[in-house]
């Protein structure tokens, strides 16, 4: 099975791209951040006759989730539990059927920013809510994928430029601490075991030159049960997307797994 995450950076503005990749990845299971649509106006046609099953979770100009699966899908759940309030169109759940089930979870993990204030009050509570549904997860020991945009450096090593993090939500200790506890749970960082080089990123801003420059960070992860780390075959980043037809400023990163 190869599983994909990949934030598009709004479905419109990648309608061409995103295909073009499909078609020459071919991932088995992908998980989208930032569609920034609603559920009705997602162009789910297009990879319904690529043969992608679509399940979104939509938002009007902002945010929003999705997964495509060449593999059937089962149990679909939309939105992070731990808030009824919460109206942000950020976490998907499915059960992949391959060889072995495998639950896959989307996320796109709130920004944050500005420090401090309520944004970053939110993602924290936001991370918060991630833990206990991780736990509850884990706690079945079956096969868990977490994927997506985290908008969290783990390390030093995973910014070109460490420096000019550090008082951004995406590297404040706080932001950092709460990542850890996800390890603590259980969970493997799937490049990291595979990649431990530097300079490995998965984006980079769109002004001064930051591509050219390899001015990046790597916020994109997958996070891994340990039933699902047992089964990764191979984990990488297609930073060669970044150099294609109207870009997104992240690029997509995969794992292989024997299922």
């Amino acid at each position: 099975m190869k599983l994909a995450t990949f934030n598009i950076n709004g479905i419109k503005a990648r309608i061409d791209a995103l295909p073009a990749w499909l078609a020459a990845a071919q991932p088995d299971v992908v998980c989208l951040q930032e569609i920034k649509s609603v559920d009705e106006a997602f162009p789910r046609e297009i990879f319904e006759a690529i043969g992608y099953q679509v399940e979104t979770h939509g938002q009007k100009s902002f945010n929003g989730v999705a997964i495509l699966s060449k593999l059937p899908l089962e149990d679909v759940k939309r939105g992070l539990p731990g808030d009824d309030t919460d109206e942000q169109a950020r976490w998907i759940e499915a059960t992949v059927i391959g060889q072995r089930a495998v639950r896959v979870c989307g996320l796109y993990l709130p920004n944050g920013n500005p420090t401090p204030g309520p944004k970053y009050d939110y993602k924290l509570a936001w991370m918060a809510r991630m833990e206990s549904r991780a736990r509850a997860l884990l706690a079945l020991e079956e096969p868990v994928v977490f994927c997506g945009d985290y908008n969290v450096i783990p390390q030093d090593m995973d910014a070109a430029k460490p420096e000019l993090w550090q008082t951004d939500a995406l590297a404040l200790p706080q932001s950092r601490a709460a990542f850890r506890r996800l390890l603590a749970l259980g969970l493997t960082d799937a490049f990291r075991v595979r990649n431990q080089t530097p300079g490995q990123y998965t984006f980079w801003d769109y002004q001064a030159g930051a591509w050219e420059r390899n001015n990046g960070i790597r916020i994109d992860h997958l996070l891994l049960s340990p039933q699902a780390a047992d089964l990764l075959q191979d984990c990488q980043i297609d930073k060669q997307v970044r150099a294609g037809d109207k870009p997104s400023d992240h690029v997509p990163i995969w794992i292989t797994l024997d299922a």
